[in-house]
């Protein structure tokens, strides 16, 4: 057989043929296919400068993505000898950015830098221009100078549109709409974000902006705590894939908003492998920015179904590749049943998250770890906070945990009946984000609540309904928790009495004074004689050395 010649399905094909089938696999979106021609075409005989763009983009949409850069490169110096300024001023472009994305700052501003030389000393007037916006206005970003941002992802927009191209004006208009969120103008810049993901789904982007538009979003969404979003949109996606199964679908730091979605969606399994798929991915060398991110969301899932070793491990990395490891890791501690140091850790972070989102998600742990220490003033603050920022984001995410913090502190409040009416709300609004684990959260609170009024059928059963919902996720530790919770009390031991109406019998057998009883409880020292006017009356006694005897008698310390 020649040299230059290559077998499919027992045919001989010549590089000749080999392009032609790589030019036709690409036009179709046949990207596997059009890389492998495309690469045997190359071996026999180097690709013009046009057909190595097009094996670049096959590599990359196809996972291949060193392999790529190295083809990018030899079409870039391919455009120079040529004279094609333009396009090779396209080529840095793309290797910039994609180095920008990995994290590899220094490499990806001389990319470039390059792209930009060559278009000034060219004195070329092209969409390009546009292009070479978008890392400036990424960097101003991230740098807190929004304002600036915006103003240049609506230059950029404008060439695009000036151009006629619909890349550039779908990348733009989603970083105008990243700017405004950052200015606080949620509604605003969701819509461009809705508007950027439409011309994804409509086909009017090409694959290779489409990847990047929809993890953008993503991120977004996840910022903002806009789940519910994230989810429509992912649903999106992934039909569009469905037309194109080649396209490697969801990289690292996608696969870590994944990830998220799917936990929220009571799918662990999925969510853990998606997790474990990006840490790997972004550890790949050299290591991506997003790997701390897929870590914390290994810890999370691990901790939620009681792997506390390798939630432990997970935590760790996470730090180690600079993503702090809280809330989580002072929610594991809770677990443990290490309170203080819950406390402690918890009561740090708060102190220095700022970013909305971020807080949210802080404050929600918060509000669980301070009242676990008696702290309701601290619970108080935290969930008036958290249903501010509510108000700001607009999401539905951050409304049910706003309302089911608010509805634990009013418990904690002693306001039961209160606290069924917002927790009833909570629970209609995690059932709507499809939220099966954060929906039975709130069952074992109004099961809590419903005890406080009395009614203990219903607690049995909002305890039972959460117990299997647990169960069915894997969440040990919470049905472990709920199994606690409804254990009977011992027959005659307080009856009628409510939960923190036994909590005061115990301290008051325990010697304490009322003082006392408040201090350690967190309440007011009427609190504490209004509970104790109850448990007089309820059991008929009369005097706190009856109560004492009452509490040894029923084992109640």
């Amino acid at each position: 057989m020649c040299g230059d010649a290559r077998v499919d399905n027992g045919m001989v094909i010549g590089p000749a043929a080999a392009l032609d089938q790589g030019r036709e696999a690409f036009r179709k979106q046949a990207w596997s296919a059009a890389f492998s021609n495309l690469s045997s075409a190359d071996r026999e005989a180097p690709l013009e400068p046009e057909d190595l763009q097009r094996l670049a983009i096959a590599g990359h949409l196809t996972g291949r993505d060193a392999e790529s850069a190295d083809i990018l490169i030899r079409a870039h110096q391919g455009f120079l000898a040529g004279g094609d300024t333009q396009s090779a001023a396209r080529c840095a472009f793309w290797l910039g950015f994609g180095l920008l994305n990995n994290g590899e700052l220094a490499q990806a501003g001389g990319w470039f830098a390059r792209a930009r030389r060559l278009l000034d000393d060219g004195h070329l007037d092209c969409v390009e221009q546009g292009y070479l916006l978008l890392p400036d206005a990424i960097r101003a970003v991230h740098q807190g100078d929004t304002a600036g941002a915006y103003h240049a992802f609506v230059k950029a927009a404008s060439i695009g549109e000036r151009f006629g191209d619909n890349d550039l004006v779908t990348s733009a208009r989603m970083g105008q709409g990243r700017a405004l969120i950052r200015q606080g103008e949620v509604a605003r810049g969701v819509s461009l974000l809705d508007e950027a993901m439409v011309a994804v789904t409509a086909g009017e982007v090409s694959p290779v902006m489409a990847g990047g538009v929809y993890c953008s979003v993503l991120e977004v969404c996840g910022e903002i705590l806009d789940l519910r979003r994230a989810q429509e949109w992912t649903s999106a996606l992934e039909r569009w894939h469905t037309a194109q199964p080649d396209v490697v679908p969801y990289r690292g730091h996608c696969m870590v908003r994944r990830a998220e979605i799917l936990q929220l969606q009571g799918d662990w399994p999925g969510a853990l492998d998606q997790a474990q798929q990006a840490c790997e991915r972004l550890l790949h060398p050299p290591p991506k920015a997003a790997v701390g991110p897929a870590f914390y969301r290994r810890a999370e899932l691990h901790r939620l179904r009681g792997e506390f070793a390798q939630a432990e491990e997970a935590y760790r990395q996470a730090n180690q590749w600079e993503r702090t490891p809280q809330p989580g890791l002072a929610q594991l501690r809770m677990a443990q049943g290490q309170v203080d140091s819950a406390n402690s850790a918890i009561r740090h972070v708060a102190e220095a998250v700022r970013e909305p989102g971020q807080r949210a998600r802080v404050l929600d742990a918060y509000v669980e770890i301070v009242l676990a220490v008696h702290d309701v003033p601290a619970a108080r603050a935290a969930a008036d906070e958290l249903a501010e920022i509510a108000s700001r984001l607009n999401a539905p995410w951050v409304d049910a945990m706003s309302a089911r913090a608010n509805g634990a502190v009013l418990l904690a409040e002693q306001d039961a009946r209160g606290a069924l009416t917002t927790l009833r709300q909570a629970l209609t609004a995690w059932r709507d984000l499809e939220a099966p684990y954060e929906a039975a959260r709130v069952r074992v609170l109004i099961a809590l609540a419903c005890r406080e009024v009395g009614d203990c059928d219903t607690a049995d059963g909002e305890l039972a309904a959460a117990r299997d919902a647990f169960q069915q996720l894997g969440a040990t530790p919470a049905v472990a928790q709920v199994e606690a919770l409804s254990r009977k009390q011992p027959a005659g031991a307080g009856g009628s009495l409510t939960s923190r109406e036994v909590e005061v019998l115990k301290l008051v057998a325990s010697g304490m004074t009322n003082r006392g009883i408040a201090g350690k409880l967190r309440i007011s020292e009427k609190t504490v004689a209004r509970h104790l006017s109850n448990i007089f009356n309820k059991l008929d006694l009369s005097s706190r050395a009856a109560a004492t005897a009452y509490a040894y008698q029923h084992n109640l310390v």
